[in-house]
């Protein structure tokens, strides 16, 4: 048989698989979510209103006036105070690094309290301190950060409107019981709200657009992400694990109710990046991650796929970690609208579909091993790669309202003796992880570029210089004290992933 003869016979068999593939008669198993069996795993918590205790006694009220320093307040105030900033604009980095502070921009006739770093400072707001509120600003211009939470447990950061803050809007690190609610961010270079190892988070109400990825849930446990709207990102919604931070793993984490339309914007993180493996056109991304619900979200108009689940191996950006599980298991899938996904989607994904003669729009797929994984109403979504999913013995998370922590979490306490290491998971793996790049060089570089020379780095830390044509600048971190920079150069230098 020649080649041509061949073709022929291929084509054949391809259509044919696809057309007697694609009309199968059986009746489909439909599932109703109202009134049915409710998810019975995930942490269990006591219901509560907040993630900030309650206040038994007001401290002092603070005002801050244009002209005046927020910062100046903040050291001004005790534990129990409250901070007011007026309408106006301040030009400055503000870090909390005390407990119970509450930070309010007074709202007067629609004009907020703007800090704006003029494209030239770094961070807008730091905190290190628990039960930290940071409420009501216009937060713009900045290099690095809007609001970045460094170790503190208990905080809520609601009704912010940030935007083009430069790495992260939104960026909560190494911290328990966290609300994130009620904000709108837009144009932020890698993620607009970051969730980074942290535990017992609510992240709701958020607006989140123009930005590489939306809301990012990373190596971090017991999270919901309910009520949002992500579009016009590079990627709507990711629950994932990076591969060379201290936290291995990504784990129970609920994504329901949330629009996550149009996320196509072109990629634009920095080159090299994890965050610039994203392919545009991506609605929801699991990678890696175990015990993650998708429910209840209308997901349209995603050109790549409404819905990615894949192992590390799928990422282009990943650097293996051998202590990191690289497969996303358990992966529950309810109810959700889909609409128009996946229809100008990435070789890689019409590769995956042309082994189930698949082709067309793409709603779900699922790349990589999978253990436990399961889905009901699979008959209203086009799926590739979830063959193995079983259907869900639950259909709705109603019973479920929040992993917050009723009376808020035990306040972080750091003993001189942990000063270096809170500070690198607190800080550092922001931005490093052990192996790969995350934002900045990993860790594995910098120890070979200062091996014996903690000095050296501390002195880096607190004023850099750029030094790669491809990295972005890092911020410097001269917020710390000098015997902190020296604590965390010391044990970033000896670490070993």
């Amino acid at each position: 048989m020649n080649n041509k003869y061949k073709v022929v016979l291929a084509i054949i068999i391809f259509a044919g698989g696809w057309i007697f593939g694609s009309s199968n008669n059986e009746a489909p198993v439909i599932t109703s979510s109202v009134g049915g069996a409710s998810y019975e795993g995930g942490f269990e918590s006591e219901v509560t209103v907040g993630a900030v205790p309650h206040r038994s006694a007001a401290g002092s009220i603070h005002i801050v006036s244009p002209g005046d320093s927020i910062q100046a307040a903040v050291e001004a105030a005790q534990p129990g105070d409250t901070i007011q900033v007026m309408p106006g604009t301040y030009s400055e980095t503000v870090y909390i690094d005390k407990d119970d502070i509450h930070l309010v921009g007074v709202i007067q006739n629609g004009a907020r309290a703007t800090l704006d770093g003029l494209g030239k400072l770094n961070d807008a707001i730091l905190y290190s301190g628990n039960n930290i509120i940071i409420e009501n600003f216009r937060i713009t211009q900045y290099k690095g950060n809007g609001i970045m939470g460094q170790a503190g447990n208990n905080f809520e950061i609601r009704n912010n409107v940030i935007v083009d803050t430069g790495i992260y809007g939104i960026f909560p690190q190494l911290g328990t019981n966290g609300l994130v609610e009620h904000n709108v961010v837009s144009g932020i270079e890698d993620a607009a709200i970051y969730i980074g190892m942290s535990d017992n988070i609510h992240v709701a109400y958020n607006e989140v657009f123009d930005s590489v990825a939306g809301i990012e849930i990373e190596n971090s446990r017991h999270a919901i992400v309910e009520y949002n709207n992500a579009h016009h990102n590079t990627g709507g919604i990711l629950a994932f694990v990076t591969p060379g931070l201290p936290i291995k793993t990504t784990e129970d984490v609920i994504i329901r109710n949330n629009f996550v339309s149009d996320n196509n914007t072109p990629n634009f993180g920095a080159p090299g990046s994890i965050v610039s493996g994203i392919p545009a056109g991506t609605g929801i991304l699991v990678m890696a991650a175990d015990d993650v619900i998708i429910e209840g979200n209308i997901i349209t108009n995603n050109k790549t796929a409404g819905i990615i689940i894949n192992d590390h191996s799928f990422a282009p950006t990943i650097t293996m970690d051998v202590q990191s599980d690289p497969n996303a298991d358990r992966t529950m899938i309810l109810d959700n609208v889909m609409l128009n996904n996946g229809y100008d989607t990435i070789p890689e994904v019409v590769a995956v579909a042309l082994t189930e003669l698949h082709i067309g729009l793409v709603d779900i797929v699922h790349v990589g091993p999978s253990n436990g994984s399961c889905i009901i109403n699979r008959h209203r979504y086009r799926t590739v790669g979830i063959g193995d999913y079983s259907e869900c013995g639950f259909t709705n998370t109603d019973s479920i309202d929040s992993y917050l922590l009723a009376g808020g979490a035990q306040p972080r306490v750091i003993a001189s003796s942990e000063r270096g290491e809170i500070a690198y998971l607190g800080v550092c793996a922001g931005c490093h992880s052990y192996t790969g790049r995350l934002i900045g060089p990993s860790v594995q570089v910098i120890q070979a570029m200062y091996a014996g020379n903690p000095q050296g780095l501390a002195t880096y830390i607190n004023a850099p210089i750029k030094k790669r044509e491809n990295f972005p600048e890092m911020p410097a971190q001269n917020y710390l004290d000098p015997e902190t920079q020296l604590a965390v150069a010391k044990y970033m230098l000896q670490v070993n992933n």
